[in-house]
C-alpha cells in the first residue's frame, strides 16, 4: 500500500483544470474532456467574478452577493411580489423572505399584502433603499467594465451570443432550476 501523499504543490486555481480533465480522462474513458473543461472553466470564471464583485462593491456597503441581487430584481421591478423575486434572482422563496427581512429592518425595503392576493408579499425600496441600490449599481457596473473591459466589444458580444446559446440549448433537456 503506498501512503505517500501526492505531489499536488505545483496545483492552482486555474492550472487545476488541466490537471483534472488529463486525470478524469485517464481514469474514467468515456469522459468528455472538452465538455468538462468548458464547465470548469465557465464556473471558475463566474465564481471568481461573483466573489470580487461582492467583496469590492456589495460587502463594503454591508450586503451580501444574494442581499444586492434581491435588491437589484426589486429596484428594476418594483412593485414586485416576493415570489417574483425568488424567480427574478434566481433564489429559493426562502432565502428572498430572509433577506427581505433583514433589508426592511435596515430600512431599504417595504413589504405591503398584494391588492390581488392577502397572503401575497409586495415589494419596494424606501427611498433609502432606492438611493442605495442605485449608487451601489453604478459601482457594481464600473467594476463590471473592468472586467469586460479585457475583450473588445465584438469579443463581448460574440460571449454574450454563446452564453445565450448554451442556455437556451438547456430547455431541450431537463435542467433543474430553483423555484
Amino acid at each position: 500500500m503506498n501512503h505517500e501523499q501526492p505531489d499536488n504543490e505545483d496545483l492552482h486555481f486555474w492550472s487545476f483544470i488541466d490537471h483534472a480533465v488529463n486525470r478524469a480522462s485517464r481514469e474514467l474513458p468515456g469522459v468528455d474532456p472538452l465538455a468538462m473543461r468548458l464547465v470548469l472553466t465557465l464556473h471558475r470564471a463566474a465564481n471568481m467574478l461573483v466573489y470580487d464583485l461582492e467583496s469590492t462593491v456589495h460587502r463594503p456597503r454591508g450586503w451580501s452577493w444574494p442581499g444586492f441581487r434581491v435588491l437589484f430584481a426589486i429596484w428594476l421591478s418594483s412593485p414586485v411580489e416576493a415570489k417574483k423575486v425568488a424567480e427574478l434572482s434566481g433564489m429559493s422563496r426562502a432565502a428572498v423572505s430572509a433577506l427581505v427581512n433583514t433589508l426592511e429592518r435596515d430600512g431599504l425595503v417595504t413589504k405591503t399584502r398584494a391588492p390581488h392576493d392577502g397572503r401575497a408579499v409586495s415589494l419596494s425600496l424606501t427611498e433609502s433603499g432606492l438611493h442605495a441600490i442605485t449608487t451601489a449599481f453604478q459601482a457594481h457596473n464600473e467594476r463590471e467594465q473592468e472586467w469586460a473591459g479585457s475583450l473588445s466589444a465584438d469579443e463581448q458580444k460574440t460571449l454574450i451570443a454563446l452564453l445565450e446559446k448554451l442556455t437556451a440549448h438547456s430547455l431541450r433537456f431537463e435542467v433543474r432550476q430553483r423555484t
